[in-house]
Parts: C-alpha cells; sequence; structure tokens
C-alpha cells in the first residue's frame, strides 16, 4: 500500500508545479504528518522532493524530474478503455479522434496488455438512452462541444416555452442523461451557472473570445445538486397513502425514487395488517394517478378525497370487467 501511495505522490507532484501537504493529504487519503514521512522516504530514495516551508509553502520535484513509473496494470488498461460513451463521443463529434487516441495507448502498452481494449468491449457496455424511445443527436450538439472543449464563449439563441431569448454564455460542461444532451453555463459577465437542453437551442455561435474558467466549478458536484433541486421543485403537491409491505417495495420504482426514499424515511410503524401510511410529495393528482395505479391492490389512497375516488371508479370499472 505505502509503495503504490509513494508512486501516486511522485506522479502528482510531476503533474503539478507543486502541491502542499493539505492538498497531497487530501489527495492520497492520508494525514498531513503522513505526508511529511513519506516525501522524505522519497528523497532519501533519490527522488529529488523539495520542501518549501511557509504559508506559501508546499512539495515539487526539482531539476526537470520524470519518473519512468507509468506503465499500466491490465485492470488499469482495461479502465482506460471502458473510461468513454462511444454513443456519446460519436455525437459530439469526437469518433475519430478517441478511435486515435485508443491506437496510440494499445501501442504504449506491453504486448502482454494489449489485449485490454478487447476485453474490456466484450465485457462492458453502456447504453445511454431509455427504453423505447429513439435517440435524437441535437444538430447544434458538435458546436457546443467545440465551445466546451476550447473555452469560448457563445452567442445563442435559445427556446424558452414559445418565446426564444438570446443568451452570452460561457459553457463550461455538458451532461447526458438518459438520452438528453445538457449545458451546464454561465452567462457571461460572471453570471449565475445554468442548465440548458441542448436541444432547445435553434443557434449557437462560438465567437473568438475564451473566458477563464472558475477552478471551484465541480461538474459533477453541480449536476448532482441541480437535479436534485429540479426533482423537488416539480413535487408540488401531496398525497397521503397506505402500503402493503409489497407496495413498500414497489413505491421507488412507481414513483420519483428521492420522493418515496423521504416518504418512506419518515413513515411510522406499519399498523396492525402490517400496512404503512405515508405522506407522499408528487408532481400533481393526475401524476399520482397514473403512478399508484402500478401498485394495484398494494396502495390504498387515504387522501385527497378527489384522488381516492379516482380509484374507487377504477375499482368498480375493475370489478366490472372480471367479476364474473
Amino acid at each position: 500500500m505505502r509503495a503504490a501511495r509513494l508512486i501516486k505522490m511522485v506522479l502528482l507532484l510531476q503533474s503539478r508545479p507543486a502541491m502542499t501537504a493539505a492538498e497531497l493529504a487530501r489527495e492520497l487519503e492520508v494525514s498531513e504528518r503522513t505526508v511529511t514521512r513519506d516525501a522524505q522516504a522519497l528523497s532519501e530514495a533519490g527522488v529529488p522532493v523539495y520542501a518549501e516551508r511557509g504559508r506559501a509553502g508546499g512539495y515539487r520535484l526539482i531539476g526537470g524530474y520524470r519518473t519512468r513509473l507509468t506503465g499500466l496494470a491490465r485492470g488499469e488498461a482495461e479502465a482506460l478503455f471502458l473510461s468513454g460513451v462511444p454513443g456519446a463521443l460519436r455525437e459530439m463529434g469526437l469518433e475519430d479522434a478517441a478511435s486515435a487516441a485508443r491506437l496510440k495507448v494499445s501501442a504504449a502498452l506491453l504486448p502482454s496488455l494489449r489485449d485490454a481494449s478487447r476485453t474490456a468491449a466484450q465485457r462492458f457496455h453502456l447504453d445511454a438512452p431509455n427504453w423505447f424511445r429513439e435517440p435524437e443527436t441535437p444538430e447544434l450538439l458538435p458546436a457546443v462541444a467545440d465551445a466546451v472543449w476550447d473555452d469560448r464563449r457563445v452567442a445563442a439563441r435559445y427556446r424558452r416555452g414559445t418565446d426564444v431569448v438570446v443568451r452570452e454564455l460561457e459553457p463550461y460542461g455538458l451532461v447526458l442523461k438518459a438520452g438528453v444532451w445538457y449545458l451546464c453555463a454561465r452567462v457571461a459577465g460572471d453570471g449565475p451557472f445554468r442548465v440548458y437542453r441542448i436541444d432547445r437551442f435553434t443557434t449557437v455561435e462560438a465567437g473568438e473570445e475564451r473566458f477563464v474558467r472558475d477552478e471551484g466549478f465541480d461538474l459533477p458536484a453541480f449536476w448532482a445538486e441541480r437535479a436534485e433541486q429540479f426533482a423537488r421543485s416539480i413535487l408540488r403537491a401531496e398525497v397521503v397513502v397506505r402500503l402493503s409491505e409489497r407496495g413498500v417495495r414497489g413505491l421507488p420504482h412507481a414513483v420519483d425514487a428521492l420522493s418515496a426514499r423521504e416518504a418512506l424515511e419518515a413513515a411510522g410503524a406499519p399498523d396492525a395488517d402490517g400496512w404503512v401510511t405515508v405522506a407522499l410529495p408528487v408532481e400533481s393528482e393526475e401524476v399520482a394517478h397514473a403512478q399508484l395505479r402500478a401498485l394495484g391492490p398494494e396502495v390504498e389512497v387515504v387522501g385527497p378525497a378527489a384522488l381516492r375516488e379516482r380509484f374507487a371508479r377504477d375499482a368498480r370499472r375493475l370489478a366490472g370487467l372480471y367479476g364474473g
């Protein structure tokens, strides 16, 4: 374990001008005291690690030192070939570049590892779009992707309902969610970060001006936060239901998973019949009616009364169809 950590420390210092003890500790998942001991061990082994003291101090490699400990293990090589999503690369116009990169990596691998791309591809495949839906590549996706890679500001026209708005954007990153492409961008001039569906852009024109990226922007964290905000924002109504044991297990598959989890966590103990009563946030009574029908007799709507009456009508119709 320590040998692997020392190698990682050298590679981190090789990839950056300098790093503080706190930064190294965070990357290596150890204490700063351990970082100090590891740096001393590397120095004693002949790796020129230089420690600068003071508030702006840290660790760096001196003399243009480059390690040759960059060979890939089989697991690492296979993981590398898994890191791309072929369909997404093709839609962004990067398929040729990705193919060339894979060939170069394959050529650089040891002969015993050159089948890593084939073994990985035969064992794992990512199919991003939803079932029963023919994915459509937004026409402007390659242009947006080019701007993202080059950090170029874009002038864009965007459909918002029946209106078309004009924005100058700093495109930070692309997200592919369930077959739909989204752009995470900041309105030029230090505006807020927002999310845009690529298929709603009507024009995108990249200018010559590059923007300076906010180094504190974390695309995965930003997307996770916005996705949760969106899920919460559409849950504007609430229904009260009783669930059987099977209904409890099926609820996360019938309604929004976040809504189901929070409702079940707040629920009390089962009643004498083993049923659990929950207050469930939903988008609307109409949506709740469509979703909860999937649970059949494993759910009873307690309220509101109008939704309960809908299910009562459904039950009467089903009884008429199947009652004999």
